[in-house]
């Protein structure tokens, strides 16, 4: 099936439904996407970070904002 979307001509209602739909036909196949290895590496190297104190979780919003503020 070939479908193509006019991203800019959606509504936000319709991108999410369309996101949602993507996600779930994608996940009923998650097997065949194994995570790269490096992901685990990344895991690792975050959790040593916080159980030695050099990292920190953030809250989404405070994230938000730091992100949003680097871009400008």
């Amino acid at each position: 099936m070939n479908t193509v979307l006019d991203i800019g001509k959606m509504s936000r209602d319709e991108k999410l439904r369309a996101m949602e739909e993507l996600w779930a036909d994608l996940s009923r196949s998650a097997e065949e996407y194994p995570s790269p290895d490096w992901h685990g590496e990344v895991l690792r190297d975050r959790e040593a970070a916080l159980k030695a104190g050099k990292d920190e979780f953030v809250p989404w919003e405070e994230a938000k904002r730091r992100l949003r503020e680097r871009r400008t």
